[in-house]
């Protein structure tokens, strides 16, 4: 079991900035994971947002979001960060952490292991 706990979330107006933080508990001694975030919108579906590979730190990120979020992770605290900047009303969901026992690219939430909770980010015009 992985337990996953996000924080960091918030208000804040366009051109803003956010920190996420996600820090995973649990059967998580390994290099051979990733974690991720994801977003969703009312109405929406749940969306990737970026992913870390644990053991390289190689990440990848979606079109909408390349150049203004950072994601990056500390190994020693099994904790990811998604670094959040030039915040659009469009980025406005709650943002989920994702773990998977695989030290792989995917951008698909079945893909994923185990989740957070949510963290609500609104980005106000």
């Amino acid at each position: 079991q992985v337990q996953l706990v996000e924080s960091g979330g918030g208000a804040v107006q366009a051109g803003g900035s956010l920190r996420l933080s996600c820090a995973a508990s649990g059967r998580t001694v390994s290099s051979s994971y990733s974690m991720g975030w994801f977003r969703q919108a009312p109405g929406k579906e749940r969306e990737f947002v970026a992913v870390i590979m644990w053991s390289d730190r190689e990440a990848y990120y979606d079109d909408s979001v390349k150049g203004r979020f950072t994601i990056s992770r500390d190994y020693a605290k099994n904790t990811v960060f998604l670094q959040m900047t030039s915040l659009k009303p469009e980025d406005t969901a709650v943002y989920y952490c994702a773990f998977r026992f695989l030290n792989a690219f995917s951008n698909h939430t079945g893909s994923y292991n185990y989740w957070g909770q949510g963290t609500q980010v609104t980005v106000s015009s």
